[in-house]
């Protein structure tokens, strides 16, 4: 976890502690990006019909990632406080993992904005997660969605950032 220093205040806050949308009318335009992911922890047999293709709902993986693409659009309609973001280049990308056993959604967002697209990449990797969820739900309710994280952005005051680990 990354703490904020005492001196860097929320900005979400006014300084009277109400919240507020930030303005960010001063700040350049700039290209952005953003990678996040997020995990959905199942049963091996689960994993094993998606990777088949055998769940009678269709393709999980093709619905799971037009379902992520659609949440990085809709993402200033559900966060309160996010703003709209100009967004130039979304990927949903999903990897298989025998050891988890899961699924790993990988997105990535690009934007061109005076503001990043983290929310939308989040948005996304939980989403496609919540999609997988969904569409196998009938063969197994214990499915978990766990490490929803920003992975790295690019652009923007702060510059580059990376999750170390």
């Amino acid at each position: 976890m990354c703490p904020v220093p005492a001196d860097d205040p929320l900005t979400h806050f006014s300084p009277a502690g109400a919240a507020h949308m930030v303005e960010i009318d001063a700040k350049p335009e700039t290209a952005r990006r953003a990678v996040a992911m997020a995990r959905i922890r199942m049963a091996p047999a689960t994993l094993a019909r998606i990777a088949q293709g055998g769940v009678g709902k269709g393709d999980v993986l093709g619905v799971a990632r037009i379902a992520g693409i659609g949440a990085t659009k809709r993402c200033a309609e559900l966060i309160p406080l996010c703003h709209p973001v100009r967004i130039t280049a979304v990927s949903v990308e999903f990897e298989l993992l025998d050891d988890l056993p899961g699924v790993q959604v990988r997105a990535e967002v690009r934007a061109i904005d005076r503001t990043g697209p983290e929310m939308e990449a989040m948005a996304a990797a939980n989403v496609g997660a919540l999609t997988i969820y969904d569409m196998c739900k009938a063969m197994d309710r214990g499915m978990t969605i766990t490490q929803v994280q920003l992975v790295e952005k690019d652009g923007g005051k702060s510059g580059p950032w990376r999750r170390e680990g």
